[in-house]
């Protein structure tokens, strides 16, 4: 069992004891806890929007989550099975004071989670969850008198209303789209990307769509994070089925990633590489990813004319960042497209619209687009640390060794060779250092990241 505490949100399993696991005492004292901070925040704004992917455990928290705002004299609008991007998008146009998004991402299907956002439809800073946390340990809530409970409404528009947005994008080319006359494989994985992605895929005018695992009922028919060896269905039936290409979203459909003709992966990291060259070749400006995702991002923007800048790794980083400097396009390696001229979050769905409008004018094909592309390979590994480890003299020893480097402390470290770079943090969510190193070549990448655990283990000791 577990329970995660951290400022992206509240993360656990169901079932077990409280404080060990999600369990509805453990929902009922976060969703009061978020609900009391926005109150603090704006006491005249009542309006809490929330939506839900499609995990078995999904009504039930839900249902948890709506009584408990309603106690609070807080008043839900629902927008049922949904997507993370959809629930962002409606907290600000419904001017709502903030919103919950029912979801545990890419976790398995025994876990969920409270995502929360502010006004701005967005996920909460760190200050404010600390805050949030705060308010939470001290059980410092109060519940409305019974003339002043809240009130509780559905509204299933904003499927339609998000793909309107996507359609009408203006850099989403909806008429190329239509004319390529793409046949495509959608991999919704058991979750809301059975309901959305068809549905933007016949507003584009796609004509052709096969979907796997179509049923909404969280029993995911395979590991939901779409990663290569998680997407062997997919790739196999892109082959049989003569199709152009495979769509893979996660089960809150934030991450987006496809499958070329052949049957081969386009690789995660290049979602937003392949996007960001299309919105870059439109319009000029500058991007951002996280310091773990892929420098082909850096070397299409400088190409482009643009500046690129790293944030530290997490959405609400990146977005930070992305606002700073002005981005015209930014996101994460793992398949996180964000678009700031639509709202500051991941986004498949417009992913989906601006990618294929990019394969529409270019007139290649997957594979072809892929290799125009700077080839790149990053390896991922972790170690597991030992209890009572100061990572942060680890860290400042491995970084006097390769101090001719240039380095970047931002999050963790990150070294910079010629051509090559490895990344050093500690996980957010489990007691490991994750080490990320890329490289031109597979074995260089490897060898890198091999020498700095080696490095950490020396130190370690």
């Amino acid at each position: 069992m577990a329970l995660i505490k951290s400022i992206s949100g509240i993360r656990g399993t169901i079932g077990g004891r409280p404080g060990e696991g999600l369990s509805p005492l453990d929902v009922v004292k976060f969703t009061a806890a978020y609900g009391t901070w926005l109150t603090h925040q704006q006491a005249d704004n009542r309006k809490v929007v929330i939506g839900r992917d499609g995990r078995i455990s999904g009504e039930l928290v839900k249902n948890l989550v709506v009584s408990t705002l309603n106690a609070l004299g807080l008043d839900v609008v629902d927008l049922g099975l949904s997507t993370t991007p959809t629930v962002e998008i409606a907290v600000k146009m419904e001017q709502a004071a903030g919103g919950i998004i029912i979801t545990a991402s890419h976790n398995p299907k025994e876990w969920n989670a409270l995502k929360l956002l502010n006004s701005d439809g967005e996920f909460i800073s760190g200050e404010d969850g600390i805050a949030m946390l705060d308010i939470a340990a001290q059980e410092d809530f109060s519940f409305a008198d019974v003339n002043k409970l809240g009130s509780y409404e559905q509204n299933d528009t904003y499927l339609q209303k998000h793909i309107d947005l996507v359609v009408n994008h203006p850099l989403v080319d909806a008429a190329a789209i239509r004319e390529r006359g793409f046949k495509i494989v959608v991999d919704a994985v058991n979750s809301t990307g059975a309901i959305f992605v068809p549905a933007l895929l016949k507003a584009l005018g796609v004509e052709q769509v096969e979907v796997l695992f179509d049923e909404v009922n969280g029993r995911f028919s395979h590991n939901p994070e779409p990663l290569p060896e998680n997407l062997t269905a997919l790739s196999n039936e892109v082959n049989r089925s003569n199709a152009d290409l495979g769509i893979a979203v996660d089960p809150d459909v934030d991450r987006l990633c496809f499958v070329c003709e052949d049957g081969s992966m386009f690789g995660e990291e290049y979602t937003l590489v392949a996007v960001a060259d299309y919105v870059l070749g439109k319009k000029s400006g500058n991007t951002v990813s996280n310091l773990s995702s892929t420098q082909a991002l850096k070397d299409i923007t400088l190409k482009h004319g643009g500046e690129y800048h790293p944030s530290a790794v997490g959405e609400v980083n990146v977005v930070k960042k992305m606002k700073e400097i002005n981005a015209v396009i930014g996101g994460e390696g793992n398949g996180g497209i964000i678009v700031p001229d639509l709202h500051y979050g991941r986004d498949a769905l417009i992913g989906i619209g601006l990618f294929l409008s990019h394969v529409a004018h270019s007139g290649k094909k997957l594979k072809n687009l892929r290799n125009s592309y700077p080839d790149y390979f990053i390896s991922k590994n972790k170690i597991e640390l030992d209890k009572g480890v100061d990572v942060k003299t680890i860290f400042e020893k491995i970084r006097g060794k390769y101090k001719n480097q240039p380095t970047n402390t931002e999050d963790g470290l990150k070294i910079e060779f010629e051509k090559d770079w490895v990344h050093l943090r500690t996980s957010n969510t489990e007691p490991i250092i994750r080490i990320y190193a890329e490289s031109q070549f597979e074995t260089t990448a490897d060898n890198i990241a091999r020498r700095i655990m080696q490095d950490i283990k020396e130190f370690m000791h």
